[in-house]
C-alpha cells in the first residue's frame, strides 16, 4: 500500500476534517503535447494507466502516466502548518517548557488550522508562534489520514458544480446560488495554479480515515 503526503491550506484542512472535502486535483506532470488528450489504458487490460490520445510514440517522454498520489486503496497524509512544542499551560493556553518545579514538559503537535496558541521561550513570551510550513511536516506527526477511493484525469475547468463542492466550497450548491465553480477557480489561482491554462489534472476522491495520526 502506498503513502503519499499532500500539501493542504488551513481552509481545506478544516473542510477535511468537518467532511466538506472528499475530493482533490492535482496537475499532471508531464502534460501532453498540445493537441492531444490523455485516454485510459483500461481496453488493454491496466485501468491505472493513462495513454497519450493519438499515435503511439515510445520515444515521448509523456508518453503514458499513473498517479503519483497513488490508486484506490492507497492512503494520503495531510501536510498542514505545524509546530512541535511543550505542553500548553492549563492557565493561559501557552506553551511551556517547564513546570513551575522545573521539570521539563512532554512534548506536543500543534496544527495551525485548528489551534490557536502563544509560544514561551528562554527570552520570555512571544507573541508569534514559529509555525512550520506543511512542506517540512513528516509522516508521524500527520494527524489526518485519508484513503483514495478513486482516480479519473480531466482538463481542470470540466469540473462540475458537485466536484466543486466536493472539494470544499463553502458556499451554498443550489442552482440560483453562487457557483461553486467560481470559488475553485480563485482557489486554483491563489494556490499558485493557473485557471486560464486549464491544463489535465489528477482527480483524487478520497475518504477521511483518521484525524488522531496513522490509522491501523
Amino acid at each position: 500500500m502506498k503513502e503519499t503526503g499532500l500539501m493542504f491550506k488551513a481552509p481545506l484542512v478544516r473542510a477535511i476534517l468537518s467532511g466538506q472535502k472528499t475530493q482533490t486535483r492535482r496537475v499532471v506532470k508531464p502534460q501532453p503535447a498540445a493537441g492531444q488528450g490523455m485516454v485510459n489504458a483500461g481496453y488493454c487490460g491496466d485501468r491505472h494507466l493513462w495513454l497519450r490520445d493519438g499515435p503511439c510514440d515510445k520515444t515521448d517522454p509523456a508518453y503514458e502516466w499513473r498517479c503519483p498520489m497513488g490508486q484506490p486503496g492507497d492512503r494520503i497524509y495531510v501536510r498542514e502548518t505545524f509546530v512541535q512544542g511543550h505542553k500548553a499551560d492549563p492557565a493561559t493556553g501557552d506553551l511551556r517548557r517547564w513546570d513551575k518545579d522545573g521539570n521539563e514538559l512532554p512534548m506536543t503537535t500543534w496544527y495551525r488550522a485548528t489551534d490557536q496558541i502563544g509560544w514561551s521561550d528562554d527570552d520570555g513570551w512571544e507573541t508569534n508562534v514559529p509555525w512550520k510550513p506543511a512542506i517540512h511536516m513528516p509522516k508521524d506527526l500527520a494527524r489526518i489520514w485519508l484513503e483514495v477511493t478513486g482516480v479519473r484525469v480531466e482538463r481542470l475547468q470540466q469540473i462540475s458544480r458537485g466536484d466543486a463542492m466536493a472539494e470544499g466550497c463553502p458556499h451554498p450548491n443550489m442552482a440560483s446560488g453562487p457557483d461553486p465553480r467560481e470559488w475553485f477557480a480563485e482557489l486554483w489561482d491563489s494556490t499558485g495554479g493557473d485557471w486560464a491554462a486549464n491544463p489535465w489534472v489528477w482527480v483524487i476522491d478520497f475518504k477521511t480515515i483518521s484525524t488522531t495520526g496513522r490509522p491501523a
